[in-house]
């Protein structure tokens, strides 16, 4: 595992500590960083350079190729390490792995798909922030690499598909969704019509797909206010002897509860579509986040979810091609 530490606002202490944690027999992460880091006995490939989380990706990426961000994406496709984990700029994440890893056969657009919990067990948002513009064809495209994790990594048999949108009938939306629904009815997908922003953590959908502005804002607002619930509960049962003797009452389901719902439990994203395994971290991304984020990459080597996608995604593909005839296929 190439681990960028220079990634994200805790670097690189959290990001190496994190890294250690995951260190398993099998697991073996590799710390990309300056040559000064302590890499707490992990394998260290010294890098002279980092990418400011303000950066502009495309400059920060050709104008610092010794950069720990760009080293450790190029390790994989140079195949030196058989994923990557980043909390850096997420912008030059993807460019540097449009660069270096590239993307995978009749791909259109790497999308970032991110587990989140529901009532019902963990469902996946795609696109969570890789395109802030998109087609129809690539949000069709999107739910086909959605379903195949879901199927591959999450067990999900016959994923059930919905489209993000304003309202659950077919003609709410914007031009692009609805010209993503008309794609989505006609695909072989299991697709079950639109979805609302209220219902993501309700469990009605396996897949939720959507346009990587409208995805980013939404995985944000769920986190904010998740974050924002649960700390507000803690403050209330800490304002009388009667709401602290509940909170030790309540305290096993409390915990578990946060721990489902915490970002930092599953703690990192999958950047569909490339030829290798790229995980993306928050960029306040702590310790445990870390850990777990070399662990999700772990699962997705272990499940070939790379070369899932490269058997299943080709005829799927011709597929979407038959529906759509999109003008712009760049990355």
């Amino acid at each position: 595992m190439a681990v960028d530490a220079l990634g994200g606002d805790r670097t690189p202490d959290e990001i190496v500590a994190g890294a250690a944690a995951a260190a398993t027999v099998d697991v073996h992460p590799v710390i990309y960083g300056p040559e000064a880091l302590d890499a707490l006995g992990l394998e260290h490939v010294v890098t002279t350079d980092s990418v400011e989380m303000d950066a502009k990706p495309a400059e920060a990426v050709r104008g610092k190729p010794d950069s720990s961000l760009v080293r450790a994406v190029r390790a994989v496709g140079d195949g030196e390490a058989d994923a990557v984990v980043s909390a850096g700029n997420t912008g030059a994440v993807l460019a540097a792995s449009l660069l270096h890893v590239r993307r995978l056969p009749g791909v259109f657009r790497p999308g970032i798909a991110v587990v989140i919990p529901t009532q019902h067990g963990p469902s996946v948002l795609i696109d969570a922030g890789a395109n802030a513009d998109a087609r129809p064809e690539h949000l069709l495209q999107f739910a086909h690499m959605g379903s195949i994790f879901a199927e591959e990594v999450l067990g999900i048999v016959r994923p059930r598909v919905r489209l993000l949108s304003i309202g659950e009938e077919p003609e709410k939306g914007n031009q692009l969704t609805l010209e993503a629904h008309v794609l989505l009815e006609e695909s072989s997908l299991r697709f079950d019509g639109n979805i609302e922003g209220r219902a993501l953590l309700q469990g009605e959908s396996d897949v939720v797909v959507c346009d990587g502005f409208t995805g980013n804002v939404a995985l944000k607002t769920l986190e904010g206010t998740i974050h924002s619930l649960l700390g507000a509960l803690r403050a209330e049962l800490e304002t009388s002897i009667r709401g602290k003797a509940g909170g030790f009452l309540i305290r096993p389901a409390a915990r578990a509860l946060r721990e489902r719902l915490d970002p930092e439990t599953t703690g990192g994203a999958y950047l569909l579509g490339l030829r290798g395994l790229v995980v993306i971290s928050h960029g306040s991304s702590s310790r445990v986040a870390i850990g777990n984020a070399i662990a999700l990459a772990a699962r997705g080597i272990e499940h070939d979810i790379v070369g899932r996608l490269r058997e299943t995604l080709p005829e799927r593909v011709v597929e979407s091609s038959r529906s759509t005839n999109p003008s712009d296929t760049r990355g």
